[in-house]
């Protein structure tokens, strides 16, 4: 089997119907989605990427109005919600029962999105479940932005990519847990956190991104990392374990000193984050395809989406055993 890339949402729809597995794009990065409701669907989603069960999914659907059926929606999030979704945004609620304790970990909560994409908007407009959708690539690796690169990594293990483009965000949605007494931000990403003061009306000063048993998405120490070995110290502490041809660089603004031409990649010349943001796991991608055996990777200024960029980027480096 070698997937087929499309626009076809009929046809997307048919594999789903089927409990089947298929690539759809959002604004942040691309899904491997399933049936959220159906087990054999989830199964195959953790199968398909090699994810560990204690990893919780994410469950997309297209309105506000579809969050009661999966979860319990205090009052006063509602209006949150019609203010910042669709966008690059996920809630953390206490799941009722309708929701598999597979796609949650076991955790009484679940995580629901409304992604900003016309594509999975209408498809999911014409399902009559949601979809449980983590990013389309094998687990650990670098998230996908364009359908090309869901094909190079799982299009032997999918029938279908439905194709929206280059994703507009490029990273993942930030995660934010409701389910409490006060919220509590689990994942930096798509949206600043000042976007999100203004609009809930408080300081969001309880932040919790790293678990080794995670009851959100993107919460593992390591994570999001290329086949390259990534480091944050300078060119002349890797010179003498590696050669100059076999280094290269990501960097904010400007090139890194000592590295080869060739070898280096910018996130944006003009200093803008959301630019970044954007091209962050591009570039990391790329890294791979350069034929390198190290890289030198620079922190951006940690403000606004910097700040989810440069979480990306510590999750990525290489940790010695």
């Amino acid at each position: 089997m070698r997937a087929t890339i499309g626009t076809s949402i009929s046809e997307a729809i048919d594999h789903l119907n089927k409990n089947e597995v298929v690539a759809i794009p959002t604004e942040t990065v691309y899904g491997l989605a399933g049936n959220a409701l159906e087990r054999e669907s989830v199964i195959r989603i953790f199968e398909t990427k090699a994810r560990p069960a204690f990893d919780p999914l994410i469950v997309h659907t297209h309105s506000v109005n579809e969050f009661h059926k999966y979860a319990d929606v205090p009052a006063e999030v509602i209006p949150w919600v019609q203010k910042l979704s669709p966008g690059p945004i996920t809630y953390i609620l206490r799941k009722k029962p309708i929701i598999p304790d597979l796609v949650t970990s076991g955790h009484p909560t679940v995580g629901l999105r409304i992604p900003n994409h016309p594509l999975t908007l209408e498809l999911l407009r014409r399902l009559d479940y949601p979809l449980a959708a983590p990013s389309a690539n094998p687990f650990g690796y670098v998230s996908p932005t364009k359908a090309s690169h869901v094909a190079d990594q799982l299009g032997g293990k999918i029938p279908y990519i439905l194709d929206g483009g280059d994703c507009e965000v490029g990273i993942e949605s930030t995660i934010i847990d409701l389910s409490g007494e006060k919220p509590v931000i689990l994942r930096l990403g798509g949206y600043e956190l000042s976007e999100l003061e203004s609009i809930i009306g408080m300081e969001l000063n309880d932040i919790r991104l790293s678990s080794s048993a995670p009851h959100a998405p993107g919460m593992l120490h390591s994570h999001y990392a290329p086949g390259v070995k990534l480091f944050t110290s300078s060119i002349d502490d890797l010179l003498p374990s590696y050669s100059i041809e076999k280094i290269g660089a990501i960097s904010f603004t400007n090139p890194i000193h000592g590295v080869l031409a060739e070898k280096q990649l910018i996130l944006s010349k003009t200093g803008d984050l959301r630019e970044a943001a954007k091209n962050l796991f591009r570039h990391l991608r790329a890294l791979d395809n350069m034929e390198i055996e190290a890289a030198v990777v620079e922190m951006v200024p940690n403000e606004g989406l910097g700040k989810a960029i440069n979480d990306r980027l510590k999750r990525a480096l290489y940790k010695s055993n």
